[in-house]
């Protein structure tokens, strides 16, 4: 019988709780205090991490959660691309299923 793998969990930092790293996506803050989406997770600096839903990053929008969590000011534009970008990836997931 095969071995059952250990799923890796991560907390979303917008509702406070721990879900399997495959259904979040990955903000990060580099050195410079720049604030990216890192789709690979693999960028250096400080991440924290979102669903990959769109109420969610809305929310996170409305409540400018990562400029607390970060401790910058971190611009509208980012949070309406977070936006987009979790709405073309939960878009693909529908299309092409949970991989």
């Amino acid at each position: 019988m095969a071995k059952q793998r250990k799923i890796p969990m991560r907390k979303d930092i917008v509702l406070g709780e721990m879900k399997p790293k495959k259904e979040l996506v990955r903000i990060v803050k580099n050195k410079e205090g720049e604030v990216s989406i890192d789709p690979t997770g693999k960028k250096p600096g400080r991440g924290a991490y979102i669903s990959l839903d769109v109420v969610v990053a809305k929310k996170a929008k409305d409540e400018r959660t990562f400029d607390k969590t970060f401790g910058i000011k971190v611009p509208d534009e980012f949070y309406d691309e977070l936006v987009a970008f979790v709405d073309h990836q939960a878009a693909r997931r529908e299309l092409f299923g949970n991989d």
